[in-house]
């Protein structure tokens, strides 16, 4: 008689259990948005691609950003952006567009991102840089770069995450290649001593749903020594980052360079 009771309780305790799992990772305010795919337009509108996502997959007031670009689809939503804010007069590349050939840098991308966001009513968007600053340890960097992740996602902005693969050529290490993608969710509490970030992120080059890490370097990072390195890797296996641009037997990695978003 009382094996129906027992079964209740530990289908509850199950329940409990998922309840506590989901609490510790934070996601996006609009999980089931649609990506955003940069291939519908060109290879190098990573950018504004990511940025895009980062208004679907946000909270309702991003999402009306969303719907303020015309079109109906990947393809004509990227291209009304380019054309409107994308082909303006570059802040950091004197006689540049914003977005050229080479993409879009991540402080033309933010300028743009607020200047559509004034006409919106929409909040300033931020942007910081993922490397140590002086006296900041790795521990340090990796709570920074966690606050940043999580604060904008609970203020309803799915952050831009900029990563950076760089390759080690003759003894110095060498940038390759830049990528923009969208984080959607983020473990929700960095415990003491953890070395690690546990992400998920929307990767535009097909408008993929990813997983991955963002870590304290445990080898030699853009330094001579693991605990020199000034800044975290990003173990984003699903990203194809700079991938071509590695030669047989180089020594490469992806780090996360800066990250666009509201804290």
């Amino acid at each position: 008689m009382r094996m129906p009771h027992l079964r209740r309780i530990k289908v509850l305790l199950i329940a409990l259990a998922g309840s506590c799992g989901a609490a510790e990772f934070r996601e996006a305010p609009n999980p089931g948005a649609a990506p955003v795919n940069q291939l519908a337009i060109s290879g190098n509108a990573c950018g504004p691609a990511a940025l895009l996502a980062s208004f679907r997959f946000g909270n309702e007031s991003w999402q009306a950003a969303a719907r303020s670009l015309p079109g109906n689809n990947d393809k004509e939503q990227l291209t009304q952006w380019i054309k409107r804010h994308g082909l303006r007069p570059s802040a950091t590349l004197k006689g540049r567009m914003r977005w050229n050939n080479g993409g879009i840098n991540v402080e033309d991308l933010v300028v743009a991102a607020n200047e559509m966001n004034r006409s919106l009513y929409l909040p300033t968007l931020a942007i910081d840089d993922l490397f140590r600053r002086k006296g900041e340890q790795q521990q340090h960097l990796l709570k920074r770069t966690h606050e940043h992740l999580n604060r904008s996602l609970t203020r309803g902005f799915p952050p831009v995450l900029s990563l950076k693969r760089f390759v080690l050529r003759q003894g110095v290490w060498t940038p390759v290649q830049g990528h923009f993608v969208t984080v959607t969710g983020v473990s929700a509490k960095l415990a003491k001593g953890e070395t690690g970030i546990r992400i998920s992120y929307i990767d535009p080059w097909g408008g993929k749903h990813c997983d991955g890490v963002l870590k304290m370097a445990d080898r030699a990072v853009l330094a001579a020594e693991a605990k020199s390195s000034p800044c975290l890797i990003a173990d984003v296996p699903g990203a194809n980052v700079g991938k071509k641009d590695v030669k047989r037997g180089e020594v490469s990695l992806v780090v996360p360079a800066a990250v666009i978003g509201r804290w």
